[in-house]
């Protein structure tokens, strides 16, 4: 039985060892566990704070990140529709300057032809009167060969005169 039912003596030293080791414990050792605790507790929670701070951070930028882009693609489509009218604009202006030059070049080669025409014309008319004039002078050289004709055409331009 004195296995189960300690001693007086013994209790009594287990107990001061037990209040000796407790005092010494709270005066030199739970402090500095306490403050490193605590310490820690606090990196930590500022760690946490940090972290969620970071995180705010981090959806900010990624919202303004996703802003930026909307504009910047907003602008690219601006650019690129800027660029496909001004390169309507100028196959439209290529066009008009075409249609203008072509009507140019029509009507000056109109205007070519009218004169060409014109002169061609001209020149035959005086070709025309050349060779109507050579055979009206072979005719009359034909009529006027003889003497009686002559002073039969002179007989008549002067009757002719004489009435007029």
């Amino acid at each position: 039985m004195d296995l189960i039912i300690p001693d007086f003596g013994l209790l009594f030293w287990t107990g001061l060892v037990f209040c000796l080791l407790l005092f010494v414990l709270t005066k030199f050792i739970w402090k500095p566990i306490l403050n490193a605790v605590n310490a820690r507790e606090e990196k930590i929670s500022e760690a946490l704070e940090l972290a969620e701070k970071t995180k705010k951070e981090m959806q900010l930028l990624h919202s303004e990140n996703e802003k930026i882009l909307k504009e910047a693609r907003a602008e690219r489509d601006l650019i690129v529709k800027e660029a496909k009218e001004i390169a309507v604009q100028m196959i439209e202006e290529s066009k008009n300057k075409a249609k203008v030059e072509a009507n140019k070049i029509v009507e000056n080669a109109m205007s070519t032809i009218s004169l060409e025409k014109a002169a061609a014309i001209s020149d035959l008319k005086n070709q025309l009167a050349g060779f109507s004039l050579s055979i009206a002078e072979k005719i009359v050289r034909g009529e006027l060969a003889s003497d009686e004709k002559q002073k039969s055409l002179a007989d008549k331009l002067a009757d002719d005169i004489n009435m007029n």
